[in-house]
């Protein structure tokens, strides 16, 4: 079993045009142990001056589905959509997915109608022989289109924090879950070459990793692919590891070869205009979909 939640719409309608997907790691948008100018504070709120970034962030590049990591419980993202409607951004559809992790979730925020929710909280794994499950689990919004019907999944894998001396940096635990992932993935669209489906989220490793590497493809059956991303200067990073002092991409935008034709010139972008410092530790990926198809 999954834990799997779902719910329909009977009220959906049909996107036609351009369709823009982000995907965003907040940064504990909810109550943790954080610096705040300087100062260490136990259990605080994410700071005014970074949630007012975030929100230059998204009006920036003004997604029409936004999928975020690192949100906090339900009145966390409502307190998010109510300030991004302020911001002039209003995403009436929302969702969060309570899952084992009980301080941060993944998240969408919608301005189109969700078709379909389903909420895979207890996706299972075998850990060092004990049944356990993906930590955040798999939160599926699926919406109608012109195009058919287009499926986001986010996922937020393992972070590099150890936790068990045999498990330095989380990195079987990591790999479990992206494999887990996939074959949730492919239970739902067993032939990805005829699925539009997109896999976003913070993957907390880089591309060549065993983890990245699980989440395209499984035996001969390409499940989809990295979509290129780079910022207005051409750097590719979504997250600077301020204790290292290290830049790199963690955070991606998987696209099933279904969909990959519907890419806006075939890839991604990363958001580095107004906000992009302050707001996270993380920088968000867009990608834009070609609804319409060219005649």
């Amino acid at each position: 079993m999954t834990g799997i939640v779902v719910i329909t719409s009977l009220w959906a309608v049909s996107v036609s045009a351009a369709l823009t997907v982000a995907t965003y790691n907040v940064e504990n948008y909810t109550i943790a142990d954080r610096m705040v100018d300087g100062v260490y504070r136990a259990a605080y709120p994410k700071p005014e001056k970074e949630k007012a970034a975030l929100r230059q962030v998204v009006a920036g590049i003004a997604p029409d589905i936004l999928a975020v990591c690192e949100m906090g419980s339900q009145s966390f993202l409502d307190d998010f959509q109510r300030e991004l409607k302020q911001a002039g951004q209003d995403y009436p559809h929302t969702v969060v997915l309570a899952a084992a992790d009980p301080d941060r979730h993944v998240a969408v925020l919608s301005k189109v109608p969700f078709k379909e929710v389903r909420r895979h909280a207890a996706v299972p794994i075998m850990y060092f022989g004990q049944p356990d499950v993906v930590k955040r689990g798999v939160l599926e919004v699926i919406f109608a289109t012109s195009e058919g019907d287009v499926s986001v999944f986010v996922i937020h894998l393992k972070s590099k924090f150890t936790e068990r001396k045999d498990d330095p940096e989380g990195a079987t635990r990591r790999a479990l879950e992206a494999e887990a992932v996939r074959d949730l993935v492919l239970s739902r669209y067993p032939d990805p070459a005829k699925a539009k489906f997109i896999v976003c989220g913070d993957w907390n490793d880089t591309r060549t990793t065993r983890p990245v590497r699980a989440l395209q493809k499984r035996g001969e059956t390409e499940i989809g692919e990295l979509l290129r991303a780079a910022d207005s200067r051409g750097e590719t990073w979504t997250h600077y590891f301020r204790r290292e002092d290290i830049y790199s991409r963690i955070d991606y935008l998987l696209v099933s070869p279904g969909l990959k034709p519907l890419v806006a010139e075939g890839r991604a972008k990363i958001w580095d205009g107004p906000g992009t410092t302050e707001a996270s530790d993380h920088r968000a990926a867009f990608v834009s979909l070609q609804l319409t198809s060219a005649k």
